[in-house]
């Protein structure tokens, strides 16, 4: 997330509250098994799950899904049948030290 482009698409992408709640859930499990890549994952059923109440995945999580993806916040992962999805703990970070630096007026933006 080095360019202010990724942090706008982002903040775009956390600002849908399906999303941020995806992001939370994901951000969130840190008791589940993890992937190949050693992650804390959850698969796309499960998210949809959890957010809808739908064992099926839908268009509209799927969507979501990709869209968090699309914007580095998750990893999507597919493990056979399966597509796996972890929270990007290192985008997230790097988005709360960016809105920190910001909150705290230690922001350098020159025009």
């Amino acid at each position: 997330m080095a360019s202010e482009l990724s942090e706008a698409e982002a903040l775009r992408a956390l600002g849908d509250p399906t999303r941020l709640h995806i992001v939370e859930y994901l951000a969130g499990r840190c008791c589940a098994p993890a992937d190949d890549m050693g992650l804390q994952a959850a698969t796309a059923g499960e998210v949809c799950c959890h957010v809808s109440g739908e064992v099926k995945i839908n268009s509209t999580i799927s969507h979501h899904l990709h869209e968090l993806e699309e914007a580095g916040l998750i990893r999507m992962n597919r493990d056979g049948r399966r597509v796996l999805c972890s929270a990007n703990r290192p985008a997230l970070k790097e988005l709360a030290d960016y809105l920190a630096k910001l909150a705290e007026g230690d922001y350098d933006a020159c025009c």
